[in-house]
């Protein structure tokens, strides 16, 4: 156990979480909804500082990132636990364990040890990723400055429902994020997520404004989320917030609590992707269907192929000074 940042004190021995936007009050002997934040003698304590449950070297794209430096190698990095509930959670065995089996483990790797790793293996940036970087924001903070110093980035791949005082701290440590929009109605936040939708746009509001970096991801599930107008609703704000974030439109497959739900038709994804464009978004990538023509980017003046993807692979890159090497047009991103 390490105290916990982002916290106060109140009456009756409880304290109050600022980390996330459940802004938990949690009373002596008990946890917050992420099941690893524990109030002992009125002190917020984290329980997974430096308790790593995986640590792996992914292509940057895996994230998935597609203007944030192409075809590097990021470090990617999680401990046990998450403040939502997803019912198709991919990775539910280590998201909930805090929460299902009530156990928090992980081996124990100092922040030093993650970022020597990191230059050790080529790596051009360190991703907080698998569950919800937000529940080990101390030992991601601590990380990410350290990691700053020797050059490298900083990514999250998060929920988004981190509060206001959280995208606070993280300004001027973190790079870059990719942020699931899971759905663009409460109904779904509320029954699948069991959290809300307007925090998590309200965060990608404030982490635009910080000077992050951010890509959006939504995954598209049959008959939850997948209706057209729903999808054009969602494209409608994301081009009013800042046309110029990449939106990932991936391909649900049957998982965790959703077995019974048809995986995503090729033919839903292709359709989202041409409605956040006719929308005016820039950049709207097809995911979880490799060879589609979705997956490359092009360029949204003269429509010419700049990056050439298939998978996680980078092909090719014609992107020339961040721009198009035919027609000049700047294109957005960081280490383009």
């Amino acid at each position: 156990m390490r105290e916990a940042r982002l916290y106060s004190q109140a009456e009756g021995g409880y304290v109050d979480c600022h980390l996330c936007s459940f802004r938990c009050h949690i009373a002596d002997g008990h946890r917050g909804v992420c099941g690893v934040r524990e109030n002992i003698g009125g002190i917020l304590n984290t329980a997974v500082y430096g308790r790593l449950i995986a640590e792996h070297i992914d292509p940057i794209e895996k994230k998935p990132l597609f203007h944030f430096q192409p075809a590097s190698k990021s470090y990617s990095i999680a401990t046990v636990g998450c403040n939502f509930r997803c019912l198709h959670c991919q990775n539910s065995d280590i998201s909930q364990m805090p929460k299902d089996q009530k156990r928090v483990i992980g081996d124990l790797v100092s922040s030093e040890e993650v970022v020597n790793e990191a230059l050790a293996t080529g790596c051009s940036s360190i991703s907080y990723t698998y569950t919800e970087p937000t529940i080990f924001f101390e030992y991601a903070w601590d990380t990410g400055m350290m990691a700053r110093e020797k050059g490298l980035k900083n990514i999250f791949v998060t929920n988004g429902y981190m509060t206001g005082e959280c995208i606070a701290e993280l300004k001027g440590m973190l790079d870059g994020a990719n942020v699931d929009i899971k759905a663009f109605t409460e109904g779904f936040y509320k029954k699948v997520c069991g959290a809300r939708l307007a925090p998590v746009l309200e965060s990608v509001e404030r982490m635009r404004k910080a000077g992050i970096w951010v890509e959006l991801t939504t995954l598209v599930i049959p008959t939850m989320n997948d209706s057209e107008e729903e999808l054009r609703s969602l494209a409608r704000w994301i081009a009013k917030t800042d046309k110029t974030m990449p939106w990932h439109i991936s391909a649900f497959h049957p998982s965790y609590k959703m077995q019974d739900l048809p995986p995503t038709p090729a033919s839903t994804l292709r359709r989202a992707r041409e409605i956040g464009l006719e929308e005016g978004l820039r950049y709207v990538y097809t995911g979880n269907i490799p060879g589609d023509a979705g997956e490359s980017t092009y360029c949204y003046k003269c429509k010419e192929m700049l990056i050439e993807r298939v998978g996680f692979t980078v092909k090719k890159n014609s992107i020339t000074d961040s721009a198009c090497p035919k027609c000049s047009a700047p294109i957005d991103g960081v280490g383009l």
